[in-house]
């Protein structure tokens, strides 16, 4: 579990807590939901990242919660909607070893999630030092002469 040391009283306990946190000392807050709707999806998502994602140790766990999010994904630009939020940068961390082994026919096959990490992963500043993952493009050549 995570622990952040402030100068200011306790340390901070647990990946949710700690990104909220920073969040708020950044004056990011709009990275936590502008409504209150906004807001409960946001928290919704990272209690998925660490209680769905982060607790997924199998293959098959780990099928299922790509399964889920390519269905959530489908008419959906960010986790939360239409706009780029703490869950998104929470859950590309949380994903990135599984979708770095990923096949191009298994990245095919989540679509929605693929087309998503690959955006997430292009933000500017999120990557980090991470491995940029690499998604086929596959063109469509005619006949015409």
């Amino acid at each position: 579990v995570p622990v952040l040391q402030t100068n200011n009283g306790p340390g901070l306990t647990g990946l949710m807590t700690i990104a909220a946190h920073l969040v708020k000392q950044a004056k990011k807050d709009q990275l936590l939901g502008s409504t209150a709707e906004e807001k409960a999806v946001v928290q919704q998502w990272l209690e998925y990242r660490v209680t769905r994602v982060d607790g997924g140790t199998s293959k098959e766990d780990m099928r299922i919660i790509l399964k889920d999010l390519n269905m959530h994904l489908e008419d959906k630009v960010y986790l939360a909607g239409n706009i780029f939020t703490l869950a998104d940068i929470l859950m590309y961390y949380g994903l990135h070893h599984v979708m770095v082994d990923l096949t191009v026919q298994e990245k095919e096959k989540y679509l929605n999630v693929s087309r998503w990490f690959n955006h997430i992963q292009h933000y500017p500043g999120v990557r980090q030092h991470l491995s940029n993952v690499i998604f086929m493009k596959n063109r469509l050549y005619t006949n015409a002469h």
